[in-house]
């Protein structure tokens, strides 16, 4: 079901206000680029490593062994799902976002004038 005018110039609103006023929060959850996939491989294939050394740990009843393969394992899936640093770095800015300034809230929160709108209508409704 598509939105109407209203709620997608609202909603184009909120994105704005969004980036205007955490652009902290914004870089944090965005998409930093190409995602790394030699890291990617490089990670399961440790992972694979890690369950083969764990199960020779239970099949052959070494602790050492088991545990060794579990870190290794682990170790991979970590290396697998990390972002990669590299885009982070090289992300180009984007012109039509603007940045956080130390004085940039001046009118207020995102939030206050969402319930000063909200109240807004309340009155006039």
């Amino acid at each position: 079901m598509p939105l109407s005018e209203q709620e997608q110039r609202l909603l184009d609103e909120m994105e704005r206000n969004l980036y205007r006023n955490d652009a902290d929060f914004v870089a944090a959850v965005s998409g930093r680029g190409r995602p790394n996939y030699r890291s990617i491989v490089v990670g399961v294939l440790l992972a694979v490593l890690g369950i083969g050394g764990l199960i020779a740990g239970v099949a052959l009843q070494l602790l050492v062994v088991g545990i060794i393969g579990f870190a290794v394992m682990f170790l991979g899936v970590l290396l697998a799902i990390a972002p990669s640093r590299r885009g982070a770095a090289s992300a180009p800015a984007d012109p039509a976002r603007p940045t956080a300034s130390a004085g940039g809230r001046s009118r207020g929160g995102f939030m206050d004038r969402l319930n000063e709108r909200w109240d807004r209508r309340q009155e006039g409704g």
